[in-house]
This record gives structure tokens, C-alpha cells and sequence, in this order.
């Protein structure tokens, strides 16, 4: 009954605001720039019903926000926000550095944070708790191939230490279709999305943006022609450089080039050494996702801000929460409050990607192990 007359108010408050929205006298501006006032206009009941209806039935609005707002409390002080060069980066996920210390309170010398590590830089990092205290971490190891950096936090200028909860990862799988939470730092549900597909690989599309010519005369590759907004046309390359070497390992032709490249990942940098006009230069470059340097104006305002890098996942969960490049790194909960991954990529205007649960447990052990835990 009381979930009832909530319900009602809430949709009578609606029904206030659309009729306030309704009654506002709009008003345009001239080209003499004199605000003229239009006659006022009214919204039908029928059209207000149907804007609350569709209200109602979205899957974040509020009531649904509020229903959900347990499961995220479920995982806290298991999350922690990521600040590198003095900006959000990302989101971090507190691990334990062993099974024993799993779903309890415990110092930073028992736990880890786990963070996306393209969105990381050689600036000095810091991670926000959920009180709003902030410690200094350092990176301990990373792991390319799943774009994960291990953190360990370190003390403040007073020596202290922050006490974490490490979550508990779940092998388990979701079901296509199945809810899916993402919370913050705060217990804030970030928002509620849908299992869309997974695990399966997303294969990787890194580009450097030119086009090589291989002459069989000379050493390494001449770029022919560069694309626009890319990472050759941010670097300063110019049409005729002929790249005869990568991050100090020399090319031999147009095919060594290419395939040098490929195995370099959207947001690292590489180093070209270049001949133009006769001098050796060399010069830096930041890979970038194809799909990012080859859309379209509206396609890029269409799917909105995306992370640097989006793709070369092994293994990765598809769903369809909307979140901000720096709402990464966070776990990923079900319906049951169970971690079943780390929010590793926003790709697109309904795509995101997760690492799974067992994925990240196994990158998770090797790192620690790299970093002389036990």
C-alpha cells in the first residue's frame, strides 16, 4: 500500500512539472537580439500521461535507481575513484592479496586496486575512497593484454594507511538479457544495464592513420598519404617520411612496418624513426582506435565520449550501460550483488565491455605475484 501512494505522488509530481513546463511562456530571440515572449501553450492530458508513462518504465529513472541502490552497497569500500595528473581517470577495484582477506576490512598492505591502465600516465596518481580522503598509489604491475594496472596505495603525508574491502570475484556467468549494476565510489548507482552478449573476443583495431608504400630500393616503409584527426597527423608526420625504424627496432619493408604496429595497442605511444629530406628524426605517436580516427562527425557525436582504448580484449562481457570513460575500472555486479567483472571499455553509444570475473582473477594472482605479494 505504501509503495502504491508512492507511486502516486511521484506521478502526480510528474504531472505538476509537465504542466509547469506546459504554462512557461517560450520565448525566442530576435535578430536584434530583443527577447520577444511567445503566447503561452498547453501539454493535452493524454500527451502528460504518456510522458509519464514513458518516464515510469525507463529502466534508470529513480524509483528503479532507489530499488537497486543495495546491490552497490553491497561492494563498499570495495571501490575507489582513480585521479592521475590531477583529473578522474577512472574507477579502481579493491582485490585482496589473498583469498583470506576477501569480504572483510582490511589495511591497504593486504589489498590492491585494479584500474584500466590506458587511461593511466606517467603523472603521479592518487585514488579518492568513498569518505573523500585521498592517498598517493603507485603502479606495482600491468598487464597489456586485458589493459589492467595494479595499484597499490601508499601512505598519506600524515602516514596513514586507509583501511579497504577487498570484493569477491564470482566465476559465475549472466544470462543475455540479465540486469546488470555498476556502482561508484560512493554506493551510487552508476547505472543499470542489460547482459548483451559474452564472453567473446573483441578484436583489436589500432591505428596509426597513414598509408605506407614499400619501395624495394630502401629501407622500412614512405608514407604516401595521412588521415585526418589521426595519431600520424597529431605526431607531425608528413606525406614522403619514410619510417625505417619502431620503438628502436628497425624495419625492413611496407609488411614489417605494418605488422610492428599491430601489436602495439590504442593509447601507447610509439616511437617512429623517420628519414625526411634526408634527416633521421624520430618521433612519438599515440596509437589510436580505429573506429574512433574513421567516423563521421555525427557519428562520433552519436556515441558520445569513449575511452581511449575500446578494443583487443581476449575475453570481454557486452552490456549496454551507459558510462563515462572515466566510470571504468569498476566492477561489474549482478542482480545478486556478485562481481562477474571489471567495467574495462565505453565503446559506443549502447556498448560497453567488462573483463570477466575468472579473466581478472587470473591477471589479478600474476600481478600480485609480479609485485612480491603472497
Amino acid at each position: 500500500m505504501a509503495i502504491d501512494l508512492q507511486m502516486t505522488s511521484w506521478k502526480r509530481s510528474l504531472h505538476r512539472t509537465f504542466a509547469l513546463m506546459a504554462t512557461v511562456a517560450l520565448v525566442n530571440v530576435s535578430l536584434a537580439g530583443v527577447v520577444v515572449a511567445q503566447e503561452e501553450t498547453s501539454v493535452p492530458a493524454w500527451l502528460q500521461e504518456r510522458l509519464v508513462e514513458r518516464v515510469m518504465h525507463r529502466r534508470d529513472n529513480g524509483e528503479m535507481m532507489q530499488l537497486v541502490r543495495p546491490i552497490a552497497e553491497s561492494v563498499s569500500d570495495g571501490v575507489v575513484g582513480v585521479i592521475c595528473g590531477g583529473r578522474p581517470v577512472s574507477l579502481g577495484t579493491v582485490v585482496a592479496r589473498s583469498s583470506l582477506h576477501v569480504g572483510a576490512s582490511v589495511p591497504t598492505t593486504d589489498a590492491y586496486v585494479i584500474t584500466k591502465r590506458s587511461e593511466l600516465s606517467n603523472d603521479p596518481i592518487r585514488v579518492r575512497l568513498r569518505d573523500g580522503r585521498m592517498f598517493p598509489a603507485r603502479v606495482a604491475a600491468v598487464r597489456r593484454r586485458s589493459d589492467l594496472a595494479l595499484l597499490v596505495i601508499e601512505r598519506d603525508s600524515t602516514g596513514t594507511l586507509p583501511m579497504l574491502r577487498p570484493v569477491t570475484l564470482t566465476s559465475k556467468v549472466p544470462t543475455v538479457g540479465s540486469f546488470l549494476i555498476s556502482p561508484d565510489r560512493t554506493n551510487r548507482v552508476i547505472g543499470l544495464g542489460v547482459m548483451g552478449a559474452g564472453p567473446r573476443r573483441v578484436a583489436y583495431r589500432g591505428m596509426l592513420g597513414v598509408q605506407l608504400n614499400s619501395r624495394a630500393s630502401t629501407a622500412g616503409a614512405q608514407v604516401e598519404q595521412i588521415l585526418p584527426n589521426s595519431s600520424a597527423s597529431e605526431a607531425g608526420l608528413e606525406s614522403g617520411d619514410r619510417i625505417i625504424a619502431i620503438n628502436g627496432q628497425m624495419q625492413n619493408n611496407r609488411d614489417s612496418v605494418m605488422s610492428t604496429l599491430r601489436m602495439v595497442f590504442p593509447g601507447e605511444i610509439v616511437q617512429l624513426t623517420i628519414v625526411r629530406d634526408g634527416d633521421t628524426k624520430e618521433v612519438s605517436a599515440k596509437m589510436r582506435e580505429a573506429a574512433i580516427v574513421q567516423e563521421s562527425e555525427n557519428d562520433a557525436r552519436v556515441n558520445g565520449a569513449r575511452n581511449i582504448r575500446l578494443s583487443g580484449f581476449e575475453e570481454a562481457l557486452q552490456h549496454d550501460t551507459v558510462l563515462n570513460p572515466d566510470q571504468c575500472g569498476g566492477p561489474l555486479l549482478n542482480s545478486d550483488g556478485q562481481v562477474i567483472g571489471v567495467n574495462i571499455a565505453r565503446a559506443g553509444r549502447v556498448v560497453s565491455y567488462a573483463l570477466p570475473s575468472s579473466l581478472v582473477t587470473v591477471e589479478v594472482s600474476s600481478m600480485i605475484a609480479e609485485a612480491g605479494g603472497k
